[in-house]
């Protein structure tokens, strides 16, 4: 006992060490993610050149006689080439094709809703397609043929096929050039019916620079915030959605491991709680280099960072277990935290809506849900199980205090 009594003296100090600890390591790679990639270790696929192809063999003018186009390889095989004269932006986007359609859109905060695409396909006549869409939300029924906000000039656009991949080509009329622009991409294999589009198969939103001056330029930047983006959910992911609930489910039924449960759920909490502030700062530097205006996402997650700080307070905060007020305590600290697990959880799925994430995102955070989900259900059935055993015993009968699964604060010491 002098042992543990030594330890638990101990633990504060140890405690506050780690996290000093782990905000100061955060904050020296956050500086080290701030000089947009200029020295960073990340490789941009955009280093590697693009195909050489031909447009005289299959596109129609003004497009077959463009030459010196930027190009940059995108996603997957997809290629994005442009070129500038004036205030024409000529683009042309290459992707593999079988059947299908395949879209291209610009988005002012990097979602779906509210953007506008241009989509093209050969139907199963063999007569190629291109329309413009406005995507005015996330049905099908929402995605406008030949409606957008894309300032396209009288040149036709053009669609058509290579081998096995398919050309985009358009020409968009600016006044303002474009610079760091949001860019979604998107595919399906499933022919359009009479213009309306089938869902996609997959699809991806990139930050794509349209100020570079040659095909060799590097868009590491560019990037840089994508594999911003990727490591705010999955800290976020790690954080509010494993760490804390983990910790959450010690402290509500392993109690009676005395006192290695208090141990165990501070060590989850506070490392939750670092992971947390981690999130919320790639997500605040998200925001300042990308422009995102995404509300909900951002309140919600500063206002849980909020809660989380409050129970970090709590724990230094925390009165005597005889003390008149250690039971508004431990209304306070449970609520608390359930709120906070609660929205960390709605933010998460908030922020992957956001991201337009892909389907192995969704899948594996539903995986997640459940597993946290169907523990809860079988603790807490175990748990009223052990209740109700102990409230059929006779009123004078005691359990043996080794064999107890949920000791009372009562029982006799020796």
């Amino acid at each position: 006992m002098a042992k543990l009594s030594s330890l638990a003296q101990l633990w504060p100090f140890f405690v506050r060490i780690c996290i000093l600890y782990l905000v100061f390591n955060f904050k020296i790679i956050a500086l080290g993610d701030d000089n947009d990639g200029s020295s960073g270790d990340f490789t941009s696929s955009s280093e590697s050149r693009c195909k050489n192809t031909n447009f005289q063999i299959f596109l129609p003018p003004p497009y077959q006689n463009i030459s010196s186009t930027i190009c940059k390889p995108v996603w997957h095989t997809y290629e994005l080439r442009y070129t500038k004269n004036d205030d024409t932006t000529t683009i042309i986007l290459s992707a593999p094709y079988t059947v299908g359609w395949v879209g291209i859109g610009f988005s002012r905060d990097g979602k779906m809703v509210g953007s506008s695409a241009m989509v093209g396909w050969i139907n199963k006549k063999g007569h190629a397609k291109i329309k413009q869409y406005y995507l005015r939300g996330n049905k099908s029924s929402e995605v406008i043929v030949n409606k957008g906000e894309l300032p396209l000039n009288t040149v036709p656009a053009a669609v058509a096929t290579n081998g096995a991949e398919i050309y985009l080509a358009f020409q968009l009329q600016t006044t303002i050039p474009f610079r760091k622009q949001p860019i979604l991409l998107a595919f399906s294999t499933k022919h359009p019916h009479e213009h309306h589009l089938s869902k996609h198969d997959d699809k991806t939103s990139i930050i794509f620079d349209f100020t570079s001056s040659s095909s060799d330029s590097k868009d590491s930047s560019s990037n840089d915030l994508v594999q911003m983006r990727k490591n705010h959910g999955i800290v976020g992911v790690i954080g509010w959605g494993l760490i804390l609930p983990v910790g959450a489910i010690v402290a509500r039924y392993f109690k009676h491991k005395e006192p290695i449960w208090f141990y165990l759920h501070s060590i989850f909490q506070f490392v939750g709680f670092v992971f947390g502030l981690v999130t919320v700062l790639l997500g605040l530097q998200l925001h300042s280099k990308m422009h995102v205006h995404i509300p909900a996402h951002k309140g919600i997650g500063l206002f849980v960072l909020v809660l989380s700080i409050l129970q970090v307070l709590a724990f230094f905060l925390r009165p005597n277990r005889d003390s008149k007020i250690r039971k508004i305590w431990n209304l306070y600290h449970g609520w608390f935290g359930r709120m906070a697990l609660f929205f960390a959880a709605l933010n998460i799925v908030l922020g992957m809506q956001a991201a337009g994430a892909g389907n192995s995102w969704k899948t594996s955070y539903g995986f997640l849900v459940g597993i946290i989900l169907v523990a809860v259900i079988v603790l807490e059935v175990l748990a009223y199980l052990k209740r109700s055993e102990k409230r059929s015993l006779p009123p004078n009968f005691q359990m043996d205090p080794l064999e107890e699964t949920f000791p009372s604060n009562n029982l006799p010491k020796g």
